[in-house]
């Protein structure tokens, strides 16, 4: 086992525990602070498989902006319960727990026993870089990318005109 494949499964391993902690911490804004862990550690994840740009992407957008959306609605919807205590959970979230747990060790599992046996290629300078992504995007994608630009653009106008209702 080499120094990447440990350094990938150290950083799998903190992915895992931020993402762990996003299901079991009962306060909301730990467990956002949970899924930024998963979300700047991946970032490190896709930097290290050789996809800086993505990687790069993956910490200022959704470790960053997005994350920050999380904690705004978050402390927005806050709703304390009368007695301050948190609703204890029932049958079917102790058993949807325990099928991820199962589903989660089989995939580990089948993960660790393949990984001596990956091919060790490196992939192409140009896949992850700025440059082949905008020409990616701009030839072959334009049109799904006008669309998401366009659905953005509704959703902002939309939350505007609910927040003006609201005020």
């Amino acid at each position: 086992m080499t120094l990447a494949h440990i350094a990938f499964l150290a950083m799998a391993a903190l992915v895992v525990m931020g993402s762990l902690s996003v299901v079991f911490l009962r306060r909301p804004v730990h467990a956002a602070l949970g899924l930024v862990l998963a979300f700047f550690v991946l970032g490190f994840i896709y930097m290290s498989l050789g996809s800086t740009f993505l990687g790069i992407s993956q910490i200022m957008v959704y470790a960053g902006a997005i994350m920050v959306l999380f904690l705004f609605v978050v402390m927005m919807l806050r709703q304390v319960d009368q007695r301050g205590g948190v609703i204890d959970t029932d049958i079917r979230f102790t058993g949807a727990i325990l099928a991820a747990l199962v589903v989660g060790a089989g995939l580990g599992v089948g993960v660790l026993s393949r990984l001596n046996a990956l091919p060790s290629v490196s992939p192409p300078v140009t896949v992850g870089s700025p440059g082949s992504l905008g020409f990616s995007l701009f030839a072959d994608y334009v049109w799904p990318f006008e669309m998401v630009s366009v659905l953005l653009l509704v959703g902002i106008v939309g939350s505007i005109m609910l927040a003006k209702r609201k005020i």
